[in-house]
């Protein structure tokens, strides 16, 4: 294979691998949203797991947003490309205006898609964590970071596509990595899709209600 056909099609090539975990209670996927809940929903649905989302912000370099020099998750949890912080020489008061700035846009998103709805529980769950693919890894090292403090049974990371120098750093944070496509070039995310079109809110909300509705209904459609 040489790219996914979209999102989807990624989803059920990784639910495939991970099909050891289907039908296991104490399961649960947490897609990085808003491209990793496509993916995570084919997940788990072909697991008969929940599906929720784990709210995690870039923080972008000023002056040059899509550079990361870090990432801050749910909870509060921040991780920093101190490589990038260092040779920029950005300014804490800079850093700090830029968190603060995430941090809203973290609880917006924390608000829209969740609702008044309370977080699971993640203590002794084996988490399934999914994003659409790894570029730099500084959101989804927040991301293990904060999981890790709530003490989960396993964090299990699924990726479709990332680069293979970064799988090797990321397996050391996580008990289990599935990444199907690890090419030696990844130049960006969206090259290894035939589909990338951006995922809105409104595909996020829909996946999530349905997914909701799916693990009522006993996966039956």
């Amino acid at each position: 294979m040489e790219r996914y056909r979209n999102r989807k099609e990624a989803g059920k090539i990784l639910a495939r691998a991970l099909s050891a975990y289907a039908g296991q209670d104490d399961v649960i996927v947490l897609a990085l949203p808003r491209g990793g809940v496509p993916v995570a929903f084919e997940i788990a649905k072909a697991l008969q797991a929940p599906l929720d989302v784990f709210i995690v912000r870039k923080l972008g370099v000023p002056g040059h947003s899509e550079l990361a020099m870090g990432a801050i998750a749910t909870g509060g949890t921040a991780v920093f490309n101190e490589d990038i912080v260092e040779h920029l020489q950005i300014p804490e008061s800079a850093i700090q205006a830029v968190i603060a700035e995430e941090k809203q846009e973290l609880n917006r998103r924390n608000a829209a898609y969740r609702g008044s709805q309370p977080f699971p529980s993640l203590k002794e769950k084996i988490i399934i964590l999914v994003d659409d693919g790894i570029a730099t890894g500084a959101t989804v090292r927040a991301a293990i970071n904060a999981l890790k403090q709530q003490k989960p049974k396993k964090i299990i990371l699924a990726v479709p596509v990332a680069d293979p120098s970064l799988c090797e750093k990321l397996q050391l944070m996580v008990d289990e990595l599935y990444c199907p496509l690890k090419p030696s070039s990844l130049y960006a995310v969206g090259a290894w899709y035939e589909d990338f079109s951006q995922t809105e809110d409104e595909e996020v909300y829909t996946l999530l209600k349905e997914a909701k509705q799916l693990k009522k209904n006993g996966n039956k459609i």
